[in-house]
């Protein structure tokens, strides 16, 4: 259990930002955190849409059950948070 720094680059946010996790959190507690600071401020809410999460430029998402610290995420390192179907 370690706090992780990561940059949030949220899909319809013009904003970058650093969010920090936990090493612990899976990419869905990943999803929820970005979620929390974008969306309703910057980003319109689309309740029928679940968030993944992926590398910036990647074009597979993380499992969404995956804990941070099982993968090579970097700290520092850019996620997408992107809307889609459920």
């Amino acid at each position: 259990m370690a706090l992780f720094p990561v940059i949030s680059n949220f899909q319809h946010d013009f904003v970058l930002l650093l969010l920090p996790v936990d090493t612990e959190n899976t990419m869905d507690e990943v999803a929820a955190a970005a979620a929390h600071h974008s969306v309703g401020t910057r980003v319109a809410p689309q309740p029928d849409k679940i968030v993944r999460v992926r590398r910036q430029g990647a074009g597979d998402f993380f499992p969404r059950d995956v804990r941070l610290g099982e993968t090579d995420v970097r700290p520092m390192e850019t996620l997408e948070f992107i809307f889609c179907d459920a």
